[in-house]
């Protein structure tokens, strides 16, 4: 087995540490920085992206995710080509329907119904591929307007940036097995009533069938998309009983789901290699995102990984 690409996700508290997090990353054997992107409470991945750029040679640089809802899709396809362009080709794209109700408030906006968030996230990532790959595009639609839209410049380095779907909707599962290059497993369930946070959807069952989802969607293709899971919690410990059994009674699910799940990394690192091993096995997840929080930790697994496969 192949180890499994890890990426973190994080935001910059200043110039000097985002620049050595992003040298960091590169040295350490990431596949990519990756950034949040919640306009009003995180600083704009693709200002951060870009600062990173001129220190770093090879490491991946995208959001995760940018919200469907909120953004433009020409705004979005220039900041994504500008970054690939000042990166020499390495930006990413990912995108999801967003759930956040604040962010339609900001822009003084009214948050669309579930139906109506995934006619927008099609319409913003077929228009954004689309002005990606140099098209011209006109949507004239209630959801998004673009009226002879293109990209003269700046004009992406790669011929096809990646493109990875965030979210749990069954329709658009269906439709990221169709399209997108990499489908981003995250465990949310539904929206809190702070608007921020969600209930988890841990079970095996749940990730079976949205794994089944993205399988339907991509019957009519070469190859299924990637599977990336985005890892919440990580503990390396001796007692993986013990922790799980503190978390389950945190989260309200159960300890047998939070042993399994590819969202939480807990036990020793020979236990937590078999679990990625499983969770390729089940589910096909290769790559996982990790926050900056447990960055330490996911040194000391990825050198592990390293060594297993050299």
């Amino acid at each position: 087995m192949q180890p499994p690409r890890l990426s973190v996700q994080a935001q910059p508290r200043d110039a000097v540490s985002w620049t050595a997090l992003a040298r960091r990353l590169e040295a350490g054997g990431y596949d990519a920085l990756l950034a949040a992107d919640h306009p009003g409470t995180t600083v704009s991945p693709f200002v951060a992206l870009a600062a990173a750029a001129p220190v770093t040679e090879t490491i991946g640089l995208g959001s995760y995710v940018s919200q469907a809802g909120v953004r433009e899709p020409l705004l979005l396809a220039s900041d994504v080509a500008g970054l690939d362009l000042l990166s020499g080709g390495r930006a990413r794209l990912a995108l999801g329907a967003g759930h956040t109700p604040v962010e339609w408030d900001m822009l003084g906006a009214r948050r669309p119904d579930v139906a109506g968030r995934v006619r927008r996230f099609q319409a913003v990532a077929e228009a954004c591929q689309a002005l990606l790959a140099g098209e011209t595009v006109t949507v004239e639609s209630p959801e998004v307007r673009a009226h002879q839209a293109r990209l003269t410049a700046p004009r992406p380095v790669q011929e096809r940036v990646p493109f990875t779907f965030g979210g749990g909707n069954t329709a658009l599962l269906r439709w990221a097995g169709a399209h997108a290059d990499v489908v981003g497993l995250s465990g949310l369930g539904r929206t809190l009533p702070d608007g921020h946070l969600h209930e988890v959807r841990w079970s095996g069952e749940d990730i079976d069938r949205q794994v089944d989802l993205v399988e339907q969607g991509a019957s009519g293709r070469a190859g299924a998309p990637a599977r990336e899971a985005l890892v919440q919690l990580v503990d390396i410990t001796d007692d993986a009983e013990g922790a799980a059994h503190e978390i389950a009674g945190r989260l309200h699910c159960d300890v047998a789901d939070v042993l399994s799940s590819p969202y939480a990394w807990i036990g020793t690192v020979e236990e937590i290699e078999a679990a990625m091993a499983e969770h390729e096995r089940r589910w096909g997840i290769t790559r996982y995102v990790i926050r900056e929080a447990h960055l330490d930790a996911a040194d000391e697994i990825l050198t592990h990984l390293s060594h297993a496969a050299g």
